[in-house]
């Protein structure tokens, strides 16, 4: 009998597809439908109705039925390749396929998807309480920040279409001997038919499509039965995720609720399993859960989006010259960063930082998403760019200009840092020195890892009434909460954090307990403290092999803190060999310290200089590191007055321009001193530029008034071009230059 069954489970998935077009059904209704349409619009012309009337709706529906015509077709071929055998479809497609499948790193993995194929149907239990308990509630909670309440699920049915695993692969090198490491390329294409209620709105998801690489990590390896300890099981980027959205189409169809409902379920599978979250099975008693949910993170990745150039024009203006209002979004797994929205142009400069601890660098992707944004019909695409995080390792830093994917046109300039884990508190400050040498004040120097346990007789609020706990924890600026357990005084959470601190001799760890109702239950500040059996900083050594063991000692029964190496003596101050003026006010003097043995003399300011129209002092400087050139306006001297009219003092300030761009991107401007003729500024500006365009580059400088000078009607009063490539700024140097009469261009 289960042979015979075995044989027509075959000979049903072996039976040919039927597909819905070209057949007889649908070119006829094809046709009478087309038919209909020219009738229609012949009789409106036929009555002298105005055609304007009808290219709108026309034109709708046709754009609509081809979106849907596309995605049916896609969906069918999708399902039919999860269905079909394997050999059949590479047989009838070797012509077309890349050179790559020939050469796979995966195993194939058929066995494996003949047993999914059998217990599929018995998962559909698993997935409804699934659904229902964990992902529900996290939805509900998330549509509410858009104002959108009710939403539950109706209807759970997964369908006969079981997931399909394209390959599989065992790493057997760059691993620890007490785990193995198998990389799975998942794709579920099924039919399932999924229903909620949006209040007393029915709606449903069908066609739903998700495919991604999901790592399986069995450890630690045991002597005793069951061999393996435990299972952890991720994703290790967002995997892609399609749909189609049926019922309510009135309603449905509206840009604002797809793309809403469609973020937040990218955002709740994100949460539960892409790193550095994951699912957790543990399959002994005798191994620690902290063990299996402690963070380990193998390194930093400091990033660096520069500004990006030639971008696709998005928002078309009057004249056809339209430009976009882009912003970027940074990915690595679940992690998400966005730097600000540069409004109407094309070739924005972010000079966004941020740092994520990156669990896994093998595999594992960097993923910038470009958008323009539009607050009336929602943002559009302007491309993306993917980089493999284990080429930063291996490189130690990257500065690269990326051509942008899903786009016409469009590069994006990024620079990238592995920043290795070090247990060395003695590197803790050269960490420091780095971070105050970038002056970014988001960096971080070390990482702290946090496992929460268990709380023990929490106290009761509102009589006996048991609390619904979580415990929230926060270090600096950036909060993680736990789960919440109800109706409990002695909740076991057993989940694990990662934070990136800024300075570990700083900041204090606040921990608190609440119940669902945001009623304190418990607070502990405590400072971070050194721990010398369990500490890891931050330093941008070069990359090396990092063995990571659980310590024991470290383990407590209530958390666990992977502390942040510590120094017992405060870090030396940062010396930059910068030669500044003496009028340099305190705040700056801060920023631009004078370097022993090269203390300039203050320059004789009592001249005006060769054309007799003042002088000016400049501090100018180039941060390789931050691809920066910083300009310091200190101070003019000896401005003359108007021959006309010596009475009429000036109203000097400073206008600067990175030449050759003279536009409002470049533009840069001081505050305007009233009647003054030896005015002080001590205004610092920064431009973003990289280090191969400096040499290019010419810095503007003019001396403008507000008031009208002399007889021409210009407010510039003197004016100075510096060729960057001419001056050495690799170190700041401070001094007065003679200012000339105005270049007209």
């Amino acid at each position: 009998m289960e042979g015979e069954s075995e044989n027509n489970t075959s000979n049903k998935i072996s039976k040919p597809i039927n597909w819905p077009y070209m057949n007889i059904s649908s070119l006829t209704i094809s046709f009478l439908s087309k038919l209909a349409a020219a009738g229609i619009i012949w009789g409106w012309g036929y009555f002298n109705y105005s055609i304007a009337w009808l290219i709108a709706p026309i034109a709708f529906s046709v754009w609509k039925a081809e979106c849907k015509k596309d995605n049916e077709l896609r969906m069918l071929t999708t399902q039919a390749s999860a269905l079909a055998k394997e050999k059949v479809m590479i047989m009838g497609r070797i012509d077309e396929l890349p050179s790559w499948v020939y050469f796979p790193d995966f195993d194939r993995a058929e066995w494996l998807n003949r047993i999914l194929f059998k217990v599929w149907p018995s998962m559909n239990h698993f997935v409804r309480q699934l659904c229902k308990q964990n992902i529900e509630p996290s939805i509900v909670e998330k549509l509410t920040e858009y104002k959108i309440k009710g939403f539950q699920f109706d209807r759970l049915v997964l369908g006969r279409i079981p997931p399909k695993i394209y390959g599989i692969k065992v790493y057997d090198k760059n691993t620890s001997r007490n785990e193995i490491i198998l990389d799975a390329d998942i794709m579920y294409a099924g039919d399932c038919d999924i229903t909620f209620l949006v209040g007393n709105i029915k709606g449903g998801i069908k066609d739903f499509q998700i495919r991604g690489l999901i790592r399986i990590v069995m450890k630690p390896m045991l002597s005793v039965m069951p061999i393996i300890g435990g299972v952890q099981i991720f994703y290790l980027n967002n995997p892609t995720i399609n749909y189609n959205l049926v019922g309510m189409a009135d309603v449905l169809d509206l840009p604002g609720f797809n793309e809403t409902l469609r973020k937040t379920i990218v955002e709740q599978i994100a949460a539960i399993v892409v790193l550095p979250n994951k699912i957790t099975i543990p399959l002994s008693n005798e191994v620690p859960m902290e063990i299996l949910k402690m963070p380990e993170p193998e390194g930093v990745l400091r990033i660096h989006v520069v500004e990006a150039k030639h971008l696709m024009k998005k928002d078309i203006g009057v004249l056809g010259k339209g430009k976009s209002d882009p912003y970027a979004v940074i990915n690595v797994g679940a992690q998400e960063f966005r730097t600000k929205t540069i409004d109407n142009t094309v070739n924005p400069k972010w000079d966004f930082w941020c740092e994520c601890a990156v669990p896994s660098a093998i595999a594992q992707q960097l993923t910038v998403l470009l958008w323009d944004y539009d607050d009336t019909k929602g943002d559009e695409s302007l491309g993306r760019a993917t980089i493999e995080i284990i080429r930063v390792k291996k490189k130690g830093t990257i500065d690269t200009w990326v051509s942008l994917e899903q786009a016409k046109h469009g590069m994006l300039h990024l620079r990238l840092m592995w920043l290795q884990l070090s247990k060395n508190p003695a590197d803790l400050k050269a960490a420091l020195v780095e971070t105050q040498e970038l002056r970014v004040t988001s960096m971080s120097t070390a990482l702290l890892t946090l496992y929460i346990d268990s709380a023990k007789n929490l106290p009761c609020i509102r009589g006996n009434k048991q609390p619904d706990v979580y415990l929230e924890a926060s270090i600096g600026g950036k909060k993680e909460r736990t789960s919440t357990i109800p109706r409990s005084c002695d909740p076991v959470w057993e989940q694990g954090y990662t934070f990136l601190v800024s300075n570990p001799e700083t900041e204090p760890e606040l921990t608190s307990e609440e119940d669902e109702d945001h009623h304190d239950i418990n607070q502990l500040n405590k400072r971070i403290e050194r721990q010398e059996s369990n500490i890891s900083n931050v330093s941008s050594v070069p990359p090396s092999p990092l063995k990571k063991q659980p310590s024991k000692e470290s383990i407590n029964s209530q958390s666990h803190n992977s502390k942040s190496a510590l120094l017992p003596e405060e870090p030396a101050a940062v010396e930059e060999e910068l030669i500044v003026s003496t009028s340099v006010p305190s705040s700056m003097a801060a920023r631009f310290h004078t370097a022993p043995g090269r203390l300039r003399h203050p320059s004789l300011t009592s001249s005006q200089g060769e054309a007799k129209l003042g002088r000016i002092q400049l501090t100018l400087h180039y941060s390789v590191q931050r691809q920066k050139l910083v300009v310091v306006v200190h101070k003019i001297a000896n401005l003359p007055l108007p021959q006309n009219d010596p009475h009429n003092i000036p109203d000097p300030y400073v206008k600067l321009y990175l030449l050759p761009d003279r536009h409002k991107e470049t533009k840069r401007k001081t505050a305007v001193m009233k009647d003054n003729c030896n005015p002080t500024f001590d205004e610092q500006f920064e431009y973003v530029v990289s280090q191969g365009d400096l040499n290019t580059r010419i810095l503007e400088i003019s001396v403008c008034t507000q008031k009208g000078w002399l007889s021409t009607g210009s407010n510039v009063m003197g004016q100075l071009h510096l060729k960057l490539s001419e001056i050495d700024i690799s170190k700041a140097i401070t001094t007065w230059y003679d200012l000339q009469p105005e270049i007209k261009d």
